[in-house]
Parts: structure tokens; C-alpha cells; sequence
């Protein structure tokens, strides 16, 4: 196990290389002067061309590419083009506001999404199971802020009991983590009425009901622990994706999280801020599916006998060629 550990930290290397690889692509080709915009007009040429320097702008590509690595391995994001802050300041505290939001609504696509999955197993070609077929196609398919409008649209504007923008107050709270946790909600509900569906046409669920035990114990003793693994895999990564989704919420809602600052460096060609940001998310991601995978080795039996063998097969084959 610790073999695979190792295995999946190295591989992390190469990732985190080309994401950052990919972004500073795109702000590179991408229009706009960060210079002009922190100048403005009136700049004259030699002006804009010795703020250029000090910020590094007229370096070559691949010299800015590996400076922004060594420093961001080091924990040294630089500062903002625009105020001058340091830039791993601002990511921590702001990434407090992202982080919550992404568990909390991690959190309530499980609560809900599992028993809503499942239901509609249990209850197969029914109007129930089809209601939530149909419940979870729309959320799939509805843009996450359309309906975050929607739900400002009913909480604020029609019923007035949840404030537009916000998060002073745990009802600020509420709206973000709606919108965001929608389209994991239903993922994790069509999953689980699938894998469920399937278990429990196993033979081993045959054979005990055979032996006279209750559906109740069937399903929740034999059906659902096996049925709910793949999902809890799957629940890392959605999580991983809420961290980087709930831009759109955090923009909406006006919650100061790194969706916000990311935005606000966007806007103004803020170099440093949208390349630290990407690779602090990318970081934070990638851990969290590491941790998750590392847990789903331990839950399934069937992963470790299965890592097992190979490094039985391993040794054999050393052993084999040494003889």
C-alpha cells in the first residue's frame, strides 16, 4: 500500500506541471495588457515597458513557466498585480469560504442523493422510481446558475426569508450550497439506483433470501454496503469538482471565496493571482481523490487482494529470473 501511495504522489508531479503548463498558455494568447490596465491609457511606452520588466512580463515563456513553479513549490505565490498583497495570504483566507461550501454541499448531495437512489431501486417501474429518473434528468441538465437565479428568485425576491448576497449570517449559507450540490445530487442518485439494481441480482442475494431472510436484512446487510462503495469513490472526485464549481456560486452569491478573487484576476489580467489560484486548486483536488482512493483500498476487499496479487506476481517473476 505504501508502494501505491508513492506511485499516485509522483504521479501528481507531471499534473500539477501541466495544468500549469496550460494556463499560463492561455493568459499568454489571451488579450489585454496587465501593465496598460494598471497604468492605464495615459501610460507612456517606457513607462509600461519598465513595469513590464519588473513584473517579469518580458521574460520567455518557458522562464516565466519554471519560475512560477519554483516558487509555488516553495509556498511563494508572489503578489497581486493590483494591489501588490501577497497572494498565498489572500488564497487562505478566502479558501475557507470555497472549502465550506464544497463540503456542505458535498455533504447534502450524499444525505439526499443515497437514499434517493436508493428509493427508486426499491421501487423499480413505479411512478416513484420514474419521478426520480426524471427529478435527477432535469438537475443534470439544468445550468448550475439558472438555478441559482431560480432559487433568488423564490427565497428572496418572493418569499424574502434568504438574503440575495452574502454570507454574514448561516442563511447566506443556504443558496450557495443548493446551487452547487444540484447536479452532484443527482449523479450520486443515478448512481446508486444503478449499482443497487445490479447487486441485487447476484446470486449471493439469491441465495439469501433462499435461506428465508427478510428483504429489509437483505437490502441493507448484503445489498447495500457493496452497492455503495463505487459511489463513495465517486463522491471524492465530485467534491474535488465542487471546489472549482462553486465560482459560479461564489460570483452569484458574492462570497469573498477564491471563485470571487479568481474572477477579480480575470478581469483585471491579473497574472500571478489566476495562475496561483489554478495550481492551489489543483493541489487541494488532487489530495482530496489521492485520500479518497487510499480509503476505497481499504473499504474494498477486492482492490487489496487484487494489489496484492500483482505484487505476488511481481516477486515471482524476479524470483523467477534470478533463478
Amino acid at each position: 500500500m505504501l508502494r501505491y501511495i508513492i506511485r499516485r504522489l509522483l504521479m501528481m508531479i507531471p499534473i500539477f506541471m501541466g495544468i500549469s503548463l496550460i494556463v499560463l498558455i492561455f493568459i499568454s494568447v489571451a488579450p489585454g495588457d496587465p501593465a496598460q490596465m494598471k497604468l492605464g491609457n495615459e501610460a507612456t511606452e517606457e513607462e509600461l515597458n519598465e513595469l513590464r520588466e519588473s513584473w517579469g512580463l518580458n521574460d520567455s515563456f518557458f522562464e516565466r513557466y519554471f519560475k512560477f513553479l519554483g516558487n509555488a513549490v516553495r509556498g511563494n505565490f508572489g503578489r497581486s498585480y493590483m494591489n501588490n498583497r501577497l497572494i498565498s495570504e489572500e488564497l487562505f483566507q478566502r479558501f475557507r469560504y470555497t472549502v465550506v461550501i464544497a463540503i456542505l454541499s458535498t455533504l447534502l448531495s450524499v444525505i439526499i442523493g443515497i437514499p434517493l437512489g436508493l428509493y427508486a431501486a426499491t421501487h423499480q417501474y413505479t411512478w416513484k422510481d420514474n419521478a426520480a429518473i426524471a427529478l435527477s434528468l432535469v438537475a443534470i441538465s439544468m445550468p448550475s446558475f439558472w438555478f441559482a437565479l431560480l432559487l433568488i428568485q423564490l427565497f428572496s425576491i418572493k418569499l424574502g426569508i434568504l438574503p440575495t448576497a452574502g454570507v454574514e449570517s448561516w442563511k447566506g449559507w443556504i443558496m450557495p450550497v443548493l446551487s452547487l450540490a444540484l447536479g452532484s445530487m443527482a449523479m450520486i442518485t443515478r448512481m446508486m439506483r444503478s449499482n443497487l439494481l445490479e447487486v441485487i441480482r447476484m446470486d449471493y442475494i439469491t441465495t439469501a433470501r433462499a435461506k428465508g431472510q427478510t428483504e429489509t436484512k437483505v437490502l441493507y446487510k448484503h445489498s447495500l454496503k457493496n452497492a455503495i462503495i463505487p459511489v463513495i469513490q465517486v463522491v471524492g472526485s465530485l467534491f474535488g469538482l465542487s471546489l472549482g464549481g462553486s465560482m459560479i456560486a461564489e460570483i452569484i452569491y458574492s462570497v469573498p471565496g477564491l471563485g470571487n478573487y479568481m474572477l477579480s484576476g480575470l478581469t483585471a489580467r491579473d497574472y500571478p493571482v489566476i495562475q496561483s489560484v489554478s495550481f492551489f486548486l489543483s493541489v487541494i483536488a488532487s489530495i482530496v481523490i489521492l485520500l479518497v482512493d487510499i480509503a476505497f483500498a481499504f473499504i474494498d476487499p477486492r482492490i487489496r487482494s487484487q494489489y496484492t496479487r500483482k505484487r505476488s506476481a511481481v516477486r515471482r517473476s524476479h524470483s523467477s529470473g534470478e533463478a
